[in-house]
C-alpha cells in the first residue's frame, strides 16, 4: 500500500492547484481523478467555452464589422466542425500542460473514483473495475459539481440539454432556447446567437444575472436584445419536451400568463450543485449541509480533523479561481502557514461580449445593509481607446463608503471587462480608496481609463472626459 502525506480527490482547478502547492510545501502528494485532469473547467466548462466564444466573436466581428474597418472579404462561412476541433484542441493543450504540472512536481496521478474506507485510507476503482488502495495523513476533497436537473426538463443529452452537451453540438441550432439567464446560459447563448441561431432565454428571476450589480444586469440585457437575444424573465418553466427533432417548452410568468416556444434545443442552465456522491462519506462520517455540500470550518477543515475540502463542493461561489485560492490555502495551512482568503473580494465574471464583471458588495447589498455609499460611474463610449476598436458599449461603476471614501465594491460591463476587475480586486485588497485610484496613471489609450475616470466621478463627481 502506497502511503502519502496529502490525497487530493478531484483534479479540477481546484484541486490540481492545492497539489501543486502541497509538493512544493515538501509533502508527498497524490491527486486521484476519475475522468481527466482539469476537471469540468478544463474539459467541459471554463476553456472550451471561452474557445467557442472567442471563435464565433471572430465570426460576428467579419459579419459586422469588417468592413467599416475597410477590410473588404467574401461573406464568411461557419465551418463549426472547426471550430468544434480547435475548442478540442485548446482542452488537450490545456490539459497535458496540467500534466506536465504533475509531473514537474513529482506528484502521483491516480486514474480512478476515490472514496474514503475511513478517516486515512481511500479506495481507487479504475474504469475497469479494478482497485487499490492508498493510505494519506491528510485529505483534500476537490470533486466539483455537476449540472442542476429541473424536475419538469430531465437533460436526456440530445434535445434537452445541458452545458456539456452545448459545447458538442452536431449543429449550431435554428433556434435555442435557454432556460436560465446565469452564467453559463448567456455565455452559451452568446455563442450560437453570434452564429446564426434564434435565442430566447427563459428566467424565473426578474433579472438576468441576479447575483451581480443590478446597474448590470439592465445594461447587459438592454446590451443582448441589440444583438438580437430574447428575454423572458419573472417566468417559471412547467414543461420541457422532446419531438425527436424539436423541443417544446412550456412556461408561466408570475403574472400568470402562458407561454409555449418552440426551438430545436433546449439548454437546462440552472446552476449546478455539489459532487459527492462517489466519496464515501458516509463511511467516515463527514457532515454536509442541506444543499449537500460538505461543511467546513474558517480552515476549510471537516468535522474530521485530517479531512478537507474546497471548490465547488463546498459553500461559496462555485468559480474555479475561487477553488484555486481554497486549495492553497489548505497546503499552506497543513504546512503551519498563516494564509487567508478574503471572499468579499473573487470576483466574478460572464464571458459575453460585452464581458461583465464585478467585486466588492453591490448597489443593492450596500442599501439592504444600510450602507452610506457614492457611486461614480463612467461609460465606455467616452474612451478614445473603445471608439478606435468600436466597442463603446458599457460602463464603469465604483461604489465608495460616502465617509471615508474606501472603495466599496466594483462593477464592470465592457470590452476586457474580466481582465480590468483585477485592478479593483488589487485596489480592494490594500483598502484604497477612490482618491488613491484617482492619483495613480493610467496609460492612454487604453480601457482601464474609464476605471480612474469612474474613481473621479465617485470623488465629487469630478470625472475630467465625462
Amino acid at each position: 500500500m502506497s502511503s502519502y502525506d496529502v490525497a487530493v480527490i478531484g483534479a479540477g482547478p481546484g484541486g490540481y492547484v492545492a497539489a501543486i502547492r502541497a509538493a512544493q510545501l515538501g509533502f508527498k502528494t497524490v491527486i486521484i481523478e476519475k475522468n481527466k485532469l482539469g476537471g469540468t473547467c478544463l474539459n467541459v466548462g471554463c476553456i472550451p467555452s471561452k474557445a467557442l466564444l472567442d471563435s464565433s466573436h471572430h465570426y460576428h466581428d467579419a459579419v459586422k464589422h469588417f468592413a467599416e474597418h475597410g477590410i473588404e472579404i467574401e461573406a464568411p462561412k461557419v465551418n463549426f466542425g472547426q471550430m468544434i476541433a480547435r475548442k478540442q484542441g485548446v482542452i488537450d493543450q490545456t490539459v497535458s500542460g496540467i500534466k506536465y504540472l504533475m509531473d514537474k512536481n513529482k506528484i502521483d496521478v491516480l486514474e480512478g473514483t476515490g472514496a474514503f474506507k475511513d478517516a486515512t485510507h481511500i479506495v481507487v476503482t479504475a474504469a475497469d473495475g479494478s482497485t487499490q488502495e492508498i493510505e494519506a495523513k491528510y485529505t483534500i476533497i476537490a470533486t466539483g459539481s455537476v449540472s442542476s436537473e429541473l424536475p419538469f426538463a430531465p437533460t436526456d443529452g440530445t434535445r434537452i440539454i445541458t452545458s456539456t452537451e452545448a459545447l458538442e453540438l452536431p449543429e449550431v441550432p435554428k433556434h435555442l432556447i435557454v432556460i436560465g439567464g446565469g452564467v453559463i446560459g448567456l455565455e452559451l447563448g452568446s455563442v450560437y446567437l453570434r452564429l446564426g441561431s434564434e435565442v430566447t432565454v427563459v428566467e424565473y428571476a426578474d433579472r438576468v444575472i441576479p447575483g451581480m450589480d443590478g446597474a448590470l444586469s439592465k445594461e447587459l440585457t438592454k446590451i443582448l436584445k441589440k444583438q438580437g437575444m430574447k428575454f423572458h424573465t419573472s417566468t417559471g418553466v412547467t414543461s420541457v419536451t422532446n419531438n425527436g427533432d424539436s423541443v417544446t417548452l412550456t412556461a408561466t410568468s408570475k403574472k400568470g400568463e402562458e407561454l409555449t416556444i418552440e426551438g430545436d434545443y433546449a439548454l437546462v442552465a440552472v446552476g449546478r450543485r455539489a459532487f459527492t456522491g462517489s466519496l464515501g462519506l458516509e463511511n467516515v462520517g463527514i457532515e454536509v449541509d442541506e444543499r449537500g455540500r460538505i461543511k467546513t470550518n474558517g480552515h476549510l477543515q471537516t468535522n474530521v480533523a485530517n479531512i478537507y475540502a474546497i471548490g465547488d463542493v463546498v459553500a461559496g461561489a462555485m468559480l474555479a479561481h475561487k477553488a484555486e485560492e481554497e486549495g492553497t490555502l489548505v497546503a499552506e495551512y497543513l504546512a503551519g502557514q498563516k494564509p487567508h482568503i478574503n471572499y468579499n473580494l473573487i470576483p466574478g465574471v460572464v464571458y459575453t461580449w460585452p464581458e461583465v464583471s464585478g467585486v466588492g458588495q453591490t448597489e443593492e447589498q450596500l442599501k439592504e445593509a444600510g450602507v452610506e455609499f457614492k457611486s461614480g460611474t463612467f461609460k465606455f463610449a467616452a474612451l478614445g481607446r473603445a471608439r478606435a476598436s468600436m466597442d463603446t458599449d458599457g460602463f464603469v461603476k465604483i461604489l465608495a463608503d460616502k465617509n471615508t471614501d474606501e472603495i466599496l465594491g466594483m462593477h464592470i460591463i465592457g470590452a476586457r471587462a474580466a481582465d480590468l476587475i483585477a485592478e479593483g480586486v488589487t485596489a480592494m485588497e490594500f483598502r484604497a480608496s477612490a482618491e488613491d485610484l484617482t492619483r495613480m496613471s493610467h496609460a492612454h489609450p487604453t480601457f482601464s481609463e474609464a476605471i480612474k475616470e469612474a474613481a473621479l466621478a465617485a470623488t465629487d463627481n469630478r470625472a475630467i472626459h465625462a
